[in-house]
């Protein structure tokens, strides 16, 4: 008898099939996800504990933190924004953003801070990264853009089993969600993930 169980995708295809999706979505859909994204997260102890939170500018499709943002920096605290690095071009810090401060486009066309190593913090200082993400599991698996950027940030997890810091969240559309994803060695595990439906 033929199996006609179709191939699983590869993660390539999986991220062009999700990045589709969530691209797909209207912009009052955008909003409101936004604004169930904030409800399920502003008054959470994670967040309500912690002081210097890095976040993301939302970009092709991707759930908008921007109302936990300023809930942040109203509640007086330390907000970061990922900064690539001109050299090495594959590592990023996290750099302080204050309201009103003047951003420009990186070499992905993505909004950051005008670098400033003196309002930049080590990751493992962090105490809550709020991660994009292109698919995510109930199992911690996250499929990013391919870029590598947060996985070798956060390598360091990898070799210290005790370090507590930072919690690390993903945030993504509810349609983001698949079944399995299978981890490459590189990848670093969520502590879980917030859509605008709840939380994995």
């Amino acid at each position: 008898m033929l199996d006609t169980t179709p191939a699983p995708l590869s993660r390539a295809q999986l991220r062009r099939q999700l990045r589709a999706q969530r691209r797909a979505l209207s912009p009052s859909a955008q909003r409101q996800a936004a604004q169930k994204l904030y409800r399920q997260l502003a008054q959470h102890p994670l967040f309500r504990r912690a002081r210097h939170i890095a976040l993301y500018l939302a970009n092709d499709g991707e759930i908008d933190p921007h109302l936990l943002l300023r809930a942040a920096q109203k509640r007086g605290k330390a907000t970061y924004l990922p900064l690539l690095n001109r050299w090495p071009r594959t590592h990023m810090a996290f750099q302080r953003i204050r309201p009103g401060e003047r951003l420009q486009a990186n070499r992905f066309g993505i909004l950051e801070p005008r670098p400033n190593r003196a309002q930049q913090r080590p990751v493992w200082s962090l105490d809550l990264v709020l991660l994009p993400l292109v698919g995510f599991d109930r199992h911690g698996g996250r499929l990013g853009m391919g870029g590598g950027f947060y996985d070798r940030s956060l390598a360091y997890r990898s070799r210290r089993k005790n370090w507590q810091k930072p919690t690390l969240l993903g945030l993504a559309h509810e349609c983001q969600q698949v079944p399995h994803l299978a981890m490459a060695s590189w990848d670093v595990p969520l502590q879980g993930t917030v859509t605008d439906g709840g939380w994995y």
